[in-house]
């Protein structure tokens, strides 16, 4: 039996997708294995956010042929589809398959000889823009990655995202809801929707026939999937209903991971992006009210071209101020073909640099204060398979990570506790351990 094995760069996206892309290689015979496990195939699923994922990509592929020097290695995803060329002179690389072509790589893998030359299988992504094609992550079983949506119709200035995906496009609510329903009966307790732009569901055929709000209500009728988490979404289709019905729901759990970029309308503007700041904190408020103890992640770039230091300082008070749970820090990062690389203002990667230590320590202080917010309350944590120095971890349904005595019995088990104490690796330790039985 042939060996595949995969790596994945970015998203959760790209992992629901890897996974499925890992079910094709079964189906066909093949055995999925780990990296190291000297395979006879390798899959390298890419990012292209950053150049740093660019970068990432040759070293992962310099990596598997360490293990397996034989090894035939095939290149997907969002770098794959923006830069084939560049791709296919990274010593090693076999094949590079585009946004159309990597669901078909088992047709296209048909002579494991490594290749003299790179084959590249890619086409415009005009090609994909009507096509969807579903994928989730199984092999954990605590939570699955559901990918309900793909593409995006937003011409921010920074990204690249758009023209490595296409425009957007989603699957039919009864499938999501098929498959959600499939996904409970696996055992696993939590799924988490993940598209490109995910408040966005609903485009098929490049014309609206639905909106996620309905997604949402449908998915929180399907029986035997205990939480669902939705891993991001924009603030201005973030929407009042959308919110109160979450802070009533049966299974949405109390945390939201709202894309803000910029606190400065000024550079919010030079994005593109389609809110301004006093949006946010109209939704911010929302949330807060409905549910106090939600927890809010907030993704922020710095360093983008006209960011003054003015700037940067009017975005750091406008997330200090901001009842806020944590950050995900970005600094921007010059992408071809974006109209951001050739605006004027640039800011210097020192300048970059420092700003981006600035939030992240910003974030720690935001996560620790929603952390000691939390202690004495009672909480459902559904426990993970990991062990580490004789605990294991988990999270509660507003995202808070707890530790606890190891016990194989608990994983992907819903336990009710206390959250007792912050330790000293930034986690909550708890106390009263008792089983949550299914609704």
């Amino acid at each position: 039996m042939k060996k595949v094995a995969f790596y994945t760069l970015g998203c959760k996206l790209n992992f629901s997708e890897t996974s499925s892309i890992g079910r094709l290689f079964a189906d066909a015979g093949y055995a999925v294995v780990d990296f190291q496990d000297k395979a006879d195939v390798y899959v390298i699923n890419t990012c292209s956010v950053t150049d740093h994922a660019d970068k990432k990509c040759r070293k992962v592929v310099k990596e598997a042929l360490k293990y397996s020097p034989n090894a035939f290695v095939t290149i997907v995803g969002c770098y794959a589809q923006l830069k084939p060329q560049e791709i296919a002179e990274i010593e090693g690389v076999d094949m590079v398959l585009g946004a159309a072509e990597k669901f078909r790589i088992v047709e296209y893998i048909t002579d494991l000889t490594k290749k003299p030359k790179t084959v590249v299988h890619q086409q415009s992504i005009e090609k994909v823009n009507h096509n969807f094609i579903a994928s989730y992550s199984i092999g954990d079983r605590t939570r699955t990655f559901l990918k309900v949506q793909d593409g995006c119709d937003y011409p921010c200035t920074y990204c690249t995202i758009p023209l490595a995906r296409g425009a957007s496009r989603s699957d039919t609510i009864e499938n999501v809801v098929n498959r959600a329903k499939m996904i409970a009966e696996s055992g696993v307790k939590e799924i988490v929707l993940t598209g490109v732009n995910l408040g966005d569901f609903g485009i098929r055929n490049g014309e609206r026939e639905d909106k996620f709000f309905d997604l949402v209500k449908a998915l929180d009728e399907v029986n035997g999937i205990e939480r669902i988490r939705i891993s991001s979404i924009e603030p201005n289709l973030l929407s009042n209903e959308i919110i109160e019905f979450v802070a009533t729901s049966k299974s949405f759990v109390p945390h939201f991971h709202i894309p803000l970029q910029s606190g400065s309308d000024k550079i919010l503007g030079l994005m593109r992006r389609r809110y301004r700041t006093d949006l946010y904190v109209e939704r911010v408020a929302k949330i807060k009210e409905v549910m106090p103890n939600c927890c809010i992640g907030v993704d922020v770039i710095v360093g983008f071209p006209g960011e003054t230091k003015a700037d940067f300082l009017e975005t750091y008070k406008f997330l200090n101020e901001l009842d806020i749970s944590y950050l995900h820090v970005f600094s921007y990062s010059e992408r071809e073909q974006t109209e951001a690389a050739a605006m004027k203002g640039v800011v210097a990667g020192s300048e970059r640099n420092e700003r981006s230590k600035m939030l992240h320590i910003l974030s720690d202080k935001k996560r620790r204060a929603f952390y000691e917010s939390q202690i004495g309350n009672h909480a459902e944590v559904l426990f993970e398979a990991d062990q580490k120095m004789g605990y294991m971890h988990g999270f509660t349904k507003n995202y808070v990570k707890v530790r606890a005595k190891y016990d194989p019995l608990m994983v992907n088990e819903l336990k009710g506790v206390k959250l007792s104490a912050l330790n000293a690796d930034g986690e909550v330790d708890v106390t009263e351990l008792e089983t949550v039985y299914s609704h």
